[in-house]
């Protein structure tokens, strides 16, 4: 349901990588309302009331399908996302999760009630194997193969068959067991029937939120600065739930002795990453080391909650702390960092957690306890050490972030800095603005030359050498899907109107007080504010000259402007011969065949453009892909020399609203 709902809303809000977080808030908040209602029916309801409570509750929740939400759920302007996303899946999937979350801790304790001396906890595991199946199996054989619309259609058909096995499910154990009966004691690794002590819940609300918290904030670090896209989604969340699986189904499976030292190593490599210098590591470097190292903390976390399990008398209460603690950690990720911090701090302040309770762990085990008695003292001082360390490291990472940046904020949609570089005095001084760790634009500071394309906008770029062969027409009208810093404003001439459409709020604010290119510019300049897509569906034709797609969420173009029906929009609104320049550039993805085959779909050509980096002239290397109707673009002599016809790949289709898969163009 997380991925299917997601990936139809994630268009509607910009393709931001945040729209994943805020759903994952979503669905651990309401996991934990599932919980506390299953904790309730237990210990105030009679089996048989309780199984007449939860058929009405399946029945209610058939009535609200299929999970599709409503246009009119799409954003107006350039209001904040958050609250909207959150109301659109209360209605559109409220229910029906809540119903789903609930399943767990009810059916187990049906189960520790109706079977003398069971062992439900195993229950636990199997529940999160079935999700981490279901993870699994959607990039792989969903994804690829079916729209999202009948994704959701199979999802709702599926749910009506769970809610008629799981109300058959309630009925036949409403007539077993005793009335009053309470689950038998089960003698397994000392447990008893006492209620755990304060200090125990407490502890476990605690490791319940530092994995979750990792679980977001390395989902987050990832998806941008490479794309907001399921297999993104689905790695983190899928070993987040194995570490349930192995630490729930079977003892013995997390041993202090080997993951708490793997635990230091893992923590360490993730802080190493996120200093200087790894900004543009490949996936290859990036993926399993966050990857792995989220692994390990979730299974020092929850192998830690797994020794702690109370006597399953207790288990809807410590369900109950453990969805407490998810739900903590996605609004410390979801609602506090994008609002109360800078920058992307989430991820140190978990992984800095996750070594203090570490620490904590080391410290309340018994003296008594095996490879522990004899090494006790020297353990912890190396916890303490170790973890003061990581704080340290951490710490000054995030000062240098700070101190080496002009301004720094941060929003729904990302965090972003301006930084100068260079001598002031000297022609050579630079800023720079950057969102996440991906530069946006850059500017001299230089009276002289502040007023030269730079960064990605070159002279000899794609974009440079399509305004170039307009430069005959006067005066020119120019859409920018993507304001950054301004920089293609530079080329606007007296009589010229340039469009730029903008959905973050920071962007447009940055644009015009950092930066002067729209100030400078001799052309007429409007931004329009909002998501370009949804802006250029309602507005009448603009009659573009040249329309350039240059909005990226962290480092590629959100995939909603990318699709045929995206296409669609942009020639409506570009004159017959005009020009319609899509920036490609991303060290991860391989977006050129998906804009080949958009451009056939709307019987146009297109040719692309690639540059190297030019340093003296603070020019990036870029990818620009070139299409019109026409042939004065590509008889344009600089064009002829730097063009070149795009490739076809076989595994590749074409991407539509219902249908796109990231998966297939990972370099």
């Amino acid at each position: 349901m997380q991925l299917v709902i997601a990936k139809m809303i994630l268009p509607w809000f910009g393709g931001s990588a945040a729209v994943w977080t805020t759903c994952m808030l979503f669905f651990q908040a309401v996991l934990l309302f599932g919980y506390l209602y299953a904790y309730g029916a237990v210990r105030l309801l009679k089996p048989k009331a309780q199984s007449a409570v939860h058929v009405l509750l399946l029945f209610a929740s058939v009535l609200l399908l299929p999970i599709v939400p409503g246009t009119g759920w799409k954003p107006t302007g350039t209001e904040d996302p958050s609250l909207r996303i959150l109301l659109l899946l209360l209605a559109t999937v409220g229910l029906p999760y809540f119903t789903l979350s609930a399943t767990s801790p009810l059916l187990q304790a049906w189960y520790a009630r109706t079977h003398e001396g069971a062992v439900p906890y195993r229950l636990f595991a199997l529940s999160n194997a079935g999700s981490m199946l279901g993870l699994l199996s959607y990039p792989v054989l969903v994804e690829p193969y079916f729209a999202v619309q009948r994704q959701a259609a199979g999802w709702s058909a599926a749910f009506l068959v769970f809610c008629l096995l799981c109300g058959a499910a309630a009925v036949l154990c409403a007539g077993k067991g005793k009335e009053d009966a309470a689950p038998q004691a089960i003698p397994q690794g000392g447990e008893d029937m006492e209620k755990p002590v304060t200090g125990t819940m407490l502890l476990w609300t605690a490791l319940a939120a530092c994995a979750s918290a990792l679980l977001l904030a390395v989902t987050n670090h990832l998806t941008q600065n490479v794309a907001a896209i399921p297999f993104l989604w689905v790695l983190p969340l899928t070993l987040y739930l194995l570490s349930f699986i192995l630490c729930f189904s079977v003892e013995g499976r997390y041993r202090r002795i080997f993951y708490l030292p793997l635990l230091a190593a893992a923590l360490g490599g993730m802080c190493h990453l996120l200093s200087p210098g790894y900004e543009t590591a490949g996936l290859v470097l990036l993926i399993p080391v966050y990857a792995g190292g989220l692994f390990v903390a979730c299974m020092v976390c929850h192998g830690e909650l797994a020794a702690l399990k109370p006597h399953p008398r207790h288990l809807t209460a410590f369900y109950l702390m453990i969805s407490l603690g998810g739900a903590t950690g996605g609004i410390f990720v979801g609602l506090v960092a994008p609002y109360g911090f800078r920058g992307y701090y989430e991820l140190p302040a978990g992984i800095a957690a996750c070594a203090v309770l570490a620490t904590v762990v080391l410290y309340r085990l018994p003296s008594s306890a095996a490879h522990w008695a004899r090494w006790r003292g020297a353990l912890l001082l190396a916890a303490a050490a170790g973890t003061l360390a990581l704080f340290a490291a951490l710490g000054w990472q995030v000062r240098r972030d700070a101190r080496g940046a002009r301004v720094m904020e941060r929003n729904f949609y990302g965090g972003l800095r301006v930084s100068d570089s260079g001598n002031p005095d000297s022609e050579s001084a630079i800023r720079t603005l950057v969102h996440g760790t991906i530069y946006h634009g850059r500017q001299f500071l230089s009276p002289s030359m502040r007023r030269r394309p730079t960064a990605y906008y070159g002279p000899s770029s794609g974009i440079g050498l399509a305004l170039r062969s307009l430069a005959g027409k006067k005066p020119r009208r120019v859409g920018v899907i993507g304001l950054g810093a301004g920089t293609i404003a530079a080329y606007g001439k007296r009589g010229d109107r340039y469009r730029f459409y903008e959905i973050n709020p920071l962007v447009i604010r940055f644009a015009d007080t950092e930066f002067s290119f729209l100030r400078d510019t001799e052309a007429e300049v409007e931004v329009v504010p909002g998501d370009a897509r949804l802006s250029m569906e309602t507005e009448p034709r603009q009659d573009f000259d040249l329309l350039a797609v240059d909005a990226f969420s962290g480092d590629s173009i959100p995939v909603h402007l990318l699709t045929r029906e995206a296409f669609g929009v942009y020639f409506r609104h570009l004159k017959d011969r005009g020009v319609l320049a899509v920036h490609v550039s991303n060290k991860y993805l391989d977006l050129k065949p998906v804009v080949r085959l958009a451009a056939l779909s709307m019987g146009k050509e297109a040719v692309t453009v690639e540059t190297e980096d030019d340093p003296a002239n603070a020019w990036y290397g870029s990818t620009w892909i070139l299409i019109s109707g026409g042939r004065a673009l590509f008889d344009f002599p600089p064009l002829k020399e730097a063009g070149k016809p795009l490739a076809a790949r076989e595994n590749v289709g074409l991407w539509t609203d219902e249908y796109s898969n990231l998966f297939r163009i990972l370099k």
